[in-house]
Formats: C-alpha cells, structure tokens, sequence
C-alpha cells in the first residue's frame, strides 16, 4: 500500500483536495501540482526568502514546510495578490520604482511586504530596510525595493 495524504487547501481563494505523498515540500506542491511557478525556490534553505508565500495571513517560506503541514489552511501566492489589469499597489510601486530586474526574488519580496505594510502602514526607511532584511536580491541593490516601500505605503493610504 502506497503511503500517501490527502490535501485539502484553499490557495489564492480556491479549494483544492489533492492526494500527495507526505513527503512533499509546499513549494514543490504549488510549482508541480497547481502550476503556480511564481512561488520561486532558491537556497532550499529558507534563507532566500524567494518561496515566501502568506499562510493565513502571514508570510512563511514554502521550501521549509511539507505540504501537508497545510491542510486546512488558506494560502496566497503571488499569482493571488493581483493581476496585470488589476495590480496590487505593491506591484504598482515595484513597477514604478524600478524594484525589480530579473523578478527572481520579487515574489517574495511582495508576498513578505504585503502583510507587514497591512500592519505598518507608515514605515521609516529603517523599519522598511529592517522588513526587507530576509530576502535577498541579487540584482537591484535594494534602494529601488525601499523605494518602491515607500511608494506603496503611500498608495494604500
């Protein structure tokens, strides 16, 4: 008898019963078995921070939990925080900033910030820098990223 487990999730507002092996990771879950390759895995390690996804509201790194250490709970991806036509004004503010090159790391930059500006809604630059501080960027050297920050922070008041 194959050992296997019976996921139910809701992830970026739909419901999904999949039957998986328990062994695997929560990233692998959303890159391989609903297609949502925006949730990126870099180090494996989660030191990265480029497969942070929100879990019940707050920001957790996706390589370092088994799938089904999820059942029941509610997910939001990168996919789920906006789409082209109807972005989020973190993704705005990414764009108009120029807080991105290559986009590697950009999913976890906005699944990280997207909580912790709904939290602190009138950031210093210190605080944004320390919010920041577990994700790594390769290619933009983080000033655009602050910049964006701020930019947001200020369309969502």
């Amino acid at each position: 008898m194959e050992n296997t487990f019976e996921l139910s999730v809701t992830v970026n507002g739909t419901s999904y019963q999949k039957v998986i092996d328990p062994r695997t990771l929560l990233s692998d879950f959303l890159r391989n078995d609903l297609e949502l390759t925006g949730t990126h895995v870099g180090c494996e390690h989660g030191v990265c921070g480029a497969c942070t996804i929100i879990l019940n509201g707050d920001p957790v790194r996706s390589c370092l939990l088994f799938a089904p250490q999820v059942h029941g709970q509610e997910i939001i991806t990168v996919e789920g925080l906006g789409t082209v036509d109807d972005m989020h004004p973190l993704q705005e503010a990414f764009r108009e900033a120029h807080a991105l090159q290559c986009g590697f790391c950009t999913p976890g930059f906005l699944t990280t910030l997207v909580p912790w500006l709904e939290e602190n809604p009138n950031p210093t630059e210190e605080e944004i820098r320390e919010a920041v501080s577990g994700n790594l960027c390769r290619c933009t050297g983080y000033q655009h990223i602050i910049d964006a920050v701020k930019l947001a922070a200020e369309k969502m008041n």
